[in-house]
């Protein structure tokens, strides 16, 4: 980990899952987001305390586990509160309900890891409470009530909002909870002015521009995939098998609820705008071009 200033109050550490610190006082910071696990969150406060501050509180951009791992290690040790935004504040209350949704039900022991399950942490509803200097906006798509932090030093945390080229070359499916959602964000992230922008699995970088246009052209090609996949009329295990086959992929338990959940947000997004319809043949779910 390496601790970065970007700005007069405004710092960040580089990490798998960047972390955001704001200084509120001489002393005192907010920390953006906790890493992945306890030892993160050790980590994190090693670095705070070194440069003798104090933790007053932690911001949840999403209640994804690699963005929550470290909140309760941090908050028992501090006493800090935890802020969240709606369904956010729910699911990082209770983080089995990350790998329940994923599944559709309750999660095998093989689910029960800390990718996808964090431990609890006490959260406080965000509405009016970050101090001065910080705003949040609302970034849907990813995940429920995502949402990113701006700072007076005109610096934006963007949390899972774009995804880098290496990232995307590797799993080229992302996940994705809302498809029109993450369009629509990809869209207003487009309008942004700032002197920084810090997404969460990204490079820093002062234009958006190239990351926005790579992310959507990713989704556009994978909806198009799967549009494409249900020309005969398939089931959903037989799509996201062809989805693995396609691009190269291994399933494991992670990546088929990732992934699964992923394709049928795909396969929503396209039932909605009226591509794909489905019938139901000998039990069996078919989804196939309108």
């Amino acid at each position: 980990m390496e601790l970065v200033k970007v700005g007069e109050k405004t710092y960040y550490i580089k990490n798998p899952t960047n972390i955001g610190i704001y200084r509120v006082s001489e002393n005192d910071v907010f920390l953006i987001d906790t890493g992945n696990d306890k030892d993160a969150g050790r980590k994190i406060l090693k670095i705070v305390d070194t440069q003798g501050w104090n933790v007053k509180g932690i911001i949840t951009t999403h209640s994804n586990a690699d963005h929550i791992g470290g909140n309760k290690l941090i908050q028992d040790r501090t006493g800090c509160p935890v802020y969240a935004l709606g369904i956010e504040k729910c699911f990082t209350e209770f983080p089995i309900l990350e790998p329940s949704f994923l599944f559709g039900g309750y999660p095998f022991k093989d689910l029960r890891n800390k990718l996808l399950l964090a431990p609890e942490s006490a959260v406080t509803a965000i509405d009016d409470n970050l101090p001065t200097g910080l705003e949040y906006f609302p970034l849907k798509g990813h995940y429920f009530d995502m949402l990113g932090i701006k700072t007076d030093d005109d610096v934006y945390f963007l949390a899972d909002s774009l995804f880098s080229a290496a990232t995307i070359t590797k799993y080229h499916v992302f996940f994705i909870y809302d498809v029109g959602e993450y369009l629509n964000t990809l869209d207003y992230l487009s309008t942004l002015e700032g002197k920084l922008f810090i997404p969460s699995h990204c490079e820093a970088t002062t234009s958006l521009s190239s990351l926005i246009e790579l992310n959507r052209n990713k989704v556009q090609e994978t909806a198009a995939k799967i549009y494409s996949l249900c020309s005969d009329g398939l089931t959903f295990e037989t799509i996201l098998q062809a989805i693995f086959d396609d691009y190269g992929l291994t399933m494991n338990p992670n990546q088929y609820v990732l992934v699964g959940s992923t394709v049928r947000s795909y396969l929503s997004y396209l039932y909605d705008n009226g591509k794909v319809c489905f019938e139901f043949r000998d039990n069996k779910m078919y989804w196939q071009q309108s």
